[in-house]
Order: structure tokens, then sequence, then C-alpha cells
């Protein structure tokens, strides 16, 4: 057993930029890639996992500190720490059970794919630990191992048809062919949909509003430099920085969102020929069946909508910690929310003003898991050992990944204690979910019949 849990263990250590692109190279040499064509794309890959992740510090560097300084100017004491996922990561890893995890999402992916239940080959295995996660989420709300395992087990399924009806709108928004992303961070995706549909009867909101849309109403102010630039201007302000200290944060907004498109094109130079590749392989080796290569969600940070979202939803964020009645958790190291960003962007299919306003009605959902299961977080943090908590302080983490799923099934699992309120909740979430699917697949023949059409 220690043997096992060393060998993962060994694997994790390398991080996502090195384990991803070796899988890839593996792929690439089994779907009959040159060996110097299959390494060239992998540590492209890689390359862009480092490129991204130093541009997502850089701005969460220059970004966070603002916003502690205007919740400090508040003078708001709220009791929960926001760990970010580093320290959710380090808290699931610290599970003994943790390393069960790999087989169980390896074997649930080729069995439906198997049983054609999915056509995603999920090779993002370095995020299992979100499943992970989960699992500990609902030992803390049921202190069984086998509820943990088996919401887990719901988790894997959900995330690979999530990827499936979504894969032609990513192939959209990235130009990217044959790739999907099979983060767990989707999985809110289905909360959000149905806000996303009323919003096409609602007047205003009607129209496809994006970067581009925004180029070409207000010209230059809507480049990412110049656009960057005012939002971290603005942030400045909220903070009540010095003039220099706006400026230089100003200039930094600037650079995080002219960097993110450049290092977004390194995912696109890696991907295309190991697409290809796969492509033309399932088509000699599978009868026609298309497969899709499942990924990270950095492969849409090409999208300049996310940025623009995530660095507007900032001070929205704050506002609402310092104003929303039970919230206990002063959000710093989650402040760039991703979790919805990402979700948001696919949903509407890059309408950034649909974004803002889902992101918005959202965080409060956020603050609110993030602050109920913050004893939990506590506690296990306190067990393990792994991380140290200062006296009278719990932990949480702010924009914690598909929330309304964890709560709602965490709680359905404790059918086994009587708890019954979050299993009828998890039957109207699976309804929810299957009005997700149904129109993801109906938007993917749309797409189909435009394409032929042209």
């Amino acid at each position: 057993m220690d043997v096992i849990r060393s060998i993962f263990q060994f694997i994790l250590d390398m991080g996502a930029s090195v384990f991803v692109p070796l899988i890839l190279l593996v792929m690439g040499l089994i779907v009959r890639m040159k060996f110097k064509d299959a390494f060239t794309s992998a540590l492209t890959l890689g390359v862009a996992f480092v490129g991204m992740n130093i541009v997502v510090g850089f701005m969460m560097n220059s970004i966070g500190p603002a916003a502690q300084q205007f919740v400090k100017n508040t003078g708001i004491q709220l009791n929960v720490i926001d760990g970010g996922w580093t320290s959710m990561a380090t808290l699931a890893w610290a599970w003994p059970l943790a390393f069960l995890m790999f087989p169980f999402q390896i074997g649930v992916n080729l069995l439906m794919l198997l049983t054609k239940q999915t056509d995603t080959l999920n090779v993002d295995l370095w995020n299992v630990w979100g499943k992970i996660f989960t699992a500990v989420l609902v030992i803390g709300v049921t202190g069984s191992p086998t509820a943990a395992f088996a919401v887990a087990i719901i988790q894997m399924f959900i995330e690979l048809k999530i990827a499936d009806v979504n894969q032609k709108q990513i192939e959209r928004l990235t130009n990217i062919p044959g790739v999907t992303t099979t983060h767990s961070m989707n999985i809110i995706a289905v909360i959000l949909y149905p806000i996303n549909r009323l919003m096409d009867y609602i007047p205003g909101l009607n129209k496809r509003i994006d970067a581009n849309w925004l180029k070409g109403k207000i010209g230059v102010f809507a480049e990412n430099h110049v656009m960057g630039f005012m939002i971290a201007i603005l942030l400045g302000i909220f903070a009540k920085y010095s003039v220099q200290e706006t400026l230089i944060l100003g200039v930094q907004g600037g650079t995080a969102l002219t960097l993110f498109p450049m290092v977004a094109k390194l995912f696109m130079q890696a991907l295309a020929p190991i697409s290809d590749a796969t492509s033309e392989f399932m088509k000699k080796h599978s009868r026609g069946r298309n497969f899709y290569i499942g990924l990270d969600w950095p492969i849409l940070a090409g999208c300049n909508e996310i940025w623009v979202t995530t660095i507007l939803l900032v001070p929205i964020t704050l506002v609402l910690a310092v104003i929303l009645p039970g919230n206990n958790i002063l959000p710093f190291a989650g402040i760039i929310n991703l979790s919805i960003a990402v979700p948001a962007l696919l949903v509407t299919g890059g309408n950034l003003l649909r974004m803002v306003i889902l992101g918005t009605l959202a965080t409060p959902i956020f603050l609110y898991a993030a602050t109920e299961f913050a004893p939990t977080i506590t506690q296990l943090a306190l067990d393990t050992k792994a991380l140290e908590i200062p006296s009278g302080q719990m932990l949480s983490w702010s924009t914690i990944e598909y929330p309304v799923f964890r709560y709602i099934f965490a709680h359905a699992a404790n059918i086994i204690n009587g708890e019954f309120t979050g299993f009828i909740a998890a039957i109207i979430w699976l309804g929810l979910f299957a009005w997700y699917i149904k129109g993801m697949r109906a938007r993917t023949k749309a797409f189909e019949e435009e394409e032929k059409a042209a």
C-alpha cells in the first residue's frame, strides 16, 4: 500500500506541467505520431501550462494586495481565512485514501468509453484532487468513506457528460479541434444555465456582447492592454492606493490581459497536431467514432472574456463579502474567481455582459458555501496537521469550485444518517443537469448545421 502511495505521490509531485504532457506524449506515440512531433507538442503543452501559471500568479500577486487593502479600509473583521485552491489540494492529498481515487477515475472513464456513455478520454488526471476534496467534504458531513467514494464517482460521471456536450462550444471558442475540458469547475454550469436561458427573454441581454463587440463599439478602449489598465486603475482607486501605486497596478493589469492570449496560443500550437493525429487514428480503428481529449481549463485562457469577467468581479466580490449577512470569509487567495468565469464563458458562449451578471448572482453562493464548509475544512486541517490555522480562526476557500453540487450531494449522501432534504435537493439538481445536457446538445446541433450551410 505504501509503495503504491509513493508511486502516485512521485507522479503528483511533477505537477500538471510535466504530468499531462507525459500522458500526451504517450498518446501521440500510440496514435502513430513521429516521436519528434509528439515530443514537440508535449513539450509545448508543458511550456503553455508553466506560462499560464506564471501569468495567473502575476495577476493574483498584483490584484490580491489591492483587494486586501480594499477590505482593510472597510474595517470589517471576518474570521474565516481564504486558503485558495492550493491549500484545499494540500488537505485533499492528506487524506489517507486519496491515492485510490486515481484507479477509480481511470476505471470510470474507461467503462464509460466502452459502453459509449462518453466520447471523452480524460487525460487531466492531475486534477483528480478535486474528486478527493469532494470526498473529504462528504466524509465531513456523513462520516462515511463509502458515501465519499460514491459521490466522487457520480462527479466523475457528470464531468465527462458535461465535457461531451461542451466540446463543440469549446472548439468554437478556442479553434482547437477534438479537445474539451474535463475540469469539474464546469459542473456549476448546471445552475447557471437556467439563468442564462431566462436572459434570452430580457431586452438588451439577448444580444451578443463579447470582447469583439466592445472593440467595435469603443475601439481602442476595448483592446486588452487598455481594458486591463483601466480596470486595474479602478481597483487601485477602490483600494485608496497612491497615484504612483495605482499607475503601477494599472500597467500590471494591462500586462496580464495582454499576455493571456499570447500564452493561450501555445495550447493551440501544442494540441492541434495531437488532436489531428488522434482523429485520424480513431477513424481507422473505431468505425468513424469521434473521441475528444479532455484537458484542464487553460485551453480556454485565450478568451479575453474570462479575464475581463474575473477582474470586474473582484470589487463586486469584496463588496458582497462585506455586506452579506452571515458571510464569514474574507476573499483573498481565491479572489480571481475562475470557478465562475470559465463555466459562465461556456454557458453564455462568451457573452461578456451575461458572464458578469452570472458571476454577480453566483458570488453569494460561493461565499455562503465557503462559510458553511469552513468548520469541516478546519477540522480536516487540524486532524491531518497538514496546515496550521491561527487560534480563533477557521479555514476555507472563497471561490470553492462547484459549491452547489458539493453541498447538495454531501447532504444527499447523509441520507444514511436519516437526513432527507439533501436527497430531495439532489433529485432537483439532476433534473437541471438533464436540462443542461439537452440544451447543450441542441446548441451543438445548431453549430453543426451552421457549418454545413457555410
